[in-house]
């Protein structure tokens, strides 16, 4: 038996009044099942057996009769609830801690509670704290309207490539394999990854992009809203930020050092992390934003545990997208993420914040010291991918008169990406610009 109260704590008890944790009755009654799930649908408490509405101690008779109806009232609940029983000056405290398999209901029904009442609980309701307590999963819901009319195959084979996954059987049998297809259908997380377009079916598929110039989010340089799928978006996503995080370079002999003001692989690993633990049911989008000082990575998905165990505890919200990606290089199943984030944060010389007020904010601030520029010094070669220079150069070559937008619209990045990579053509001779920016052309050298 709990040793949960004692003189001193019980008179502070009667002063504090009934509240969220605490429940007094006079005696044992038909309700007492009814507070017990409240109790553990919610965050705990204690209902203290011997005492009045008004705060009175009523003594009562604690009995081991008593205990034991009290016991089996627990045990009857669906599922069973785990209670603790303490006494003192014949008032009897039950103890229910915050459930772990919930929802939990009695004969009358499902509870929570509010303040100092318990209420019933609508549909909504359930449904909600069953989602929230991983009873049901997004991700495994089987999506009964999708046409395989929209089935990627360069997406599929694209995946089972990653994951080094043989390709010698049925489509369907290794669809089954990786448990997206089931004798229902296809499910939800098959749709986020194999779809042509997962909106089409899911309207929370996307991932939003911005780029600002200020910490304000008023200046908005760039934006763009993907629809590419799970390892789509994660790709285009960490992209889109490392053409945008400028990178100071040391030269020391022949050798040189890069010094960038974020991290590759922490906002790399929040960005997989957001993508893996987002609630899918809300939908919303998951948000990426570069900002002057900063970068935010917001996912709308609350915490599965006590915060005080995040970092410690990795429990996913979508065990099937995140089963599937584990297979590739984007994922581990340790669940070590988050601390590779915090480690690559403090390599840097970044601070790192984690907010859960409304949702899972993410922000890396910046390492520089002072205003940096975004641009590499002209003596040293910088990062930018020769892939897109020589597209850059073709583009131009169909039409010298495109501007600098529509290179940016038909690439897919930002115009300031364009203009900095024009820049680097310039230098190496192999473009010149012939006239104005608005009605001259380009002249391949």
């Amino acid at each position: 038996m709990n040793n949960l109260l004692n003189d001193k704590k019980l008179d502070y008890i009667l002063q504090l009044g009934e509240g969220q944790y605490i429940e007094f009755k006079e005696s044992l009654d038909k309700n007492l099942a009814k507070e017990i799930v409240a109790f553990a649908n919610s965050s705990g408490g204690i209902i203290y057996l011997g005492i009045t509405d008004s705060n009175v101690i009523k003594s009562i008779s604690i009995t081991n009769r008593l205990k034991s109806q009290i016991q089996d009232i627990a045990h009857n609940c669906d599922p069973s609830i785990i209670i603790s029983l303490s006494e003192i000056n014949n008032v009897l405290a039950v103890e229910i801690k915050e459930g772990n398999n919930k929802p939990y209901s009695c004969s009358t029904g499902f509870f929570m509670r509010m303040g100092a009442n318990s209420q019933k609980m609508s549909r909504n309701e359930i449904l909600e704290l069953a989602i929230k307590s991983g009873k049901i999963r997004f991700d495994e819901q089987v999506c009964y309207n999708f046409d395989w009319k929209d089935f990627d195959n360069e997406k599929f084979e694209y995946y089972l490539k990653l994951a080094k996954v043989s390709n010698n059987l049925p489509k369907k049998e290794i669809l089954n394999n990786l448990r997206v297809l089931t004798s229902e259908g296809f499910t939800n997380a098959g749709v986020l990854y194999f779809a042509k377009e997962p909106f089409k079916y899911i309207i929370s598929s996307k991932i939003r992009c911005v780029h600002f110039n200020d910490d304000k989010r008023i200046d908005i340089l760039d934006k763009k809203v993907i629809d590419r799928g799970i390892i789509g978006n994660i790709e285009f996503a960490v992209e889109y930020l490392k053409e945008r995080v400028p990178v100071r370079y040391k030269i020391n002999k022949l050798a040189r050092d890069e010094f960038p003001e974020y991290p590759l692989e922490a906002y790399r690993e929040a960005i997989v992390n957001a993508v893996i633990h987002f609630d899918y049911f809300l939908g919303d989008t998951i948000a990426i934003e570069k900002l002057k000082n900063s970068i935010i990575i917001n996912n709308k998905g609350e915490l599965l545990f006590p915060k005080k165990d995040f970092g410690k505890r990795s429990e996913a919200r979508n065990r099937l997208l995140a089963d599937l990606l584990s297979r590739t290089n984007f994922m581990e199943k340790a669940g070590t993420g988050i601390k590779r984030v915090k480690d690559a944060c403090s390599k840097n010389g970044n601070k790192i914040l984690f907010d859960f007020t409304d949702s899972f904010w993410v922000t890396i601030e910046t390492n520089k010291d002072g205003e940096a520029t975004d641009n590499v010094p002209d003596n040293v070669p910088d990062n930018v991918p020769d892939n897109r220079l020589e597209k850059i150069l073709k583009i131009i070559g169909n039409n010298n008169k495109i501007l600098l937008q529509e290179i940016s619209d038909q690439l897919n990045v930002s115009k300031r990406t364009i203009r900095r990579d024009i820049e680097k053509l310039k230098h190496q001779n192999k473009i010149k610009r012939m006239g104005s920016e608005k009605s001259g052309q380009w002249k391949i050298l």
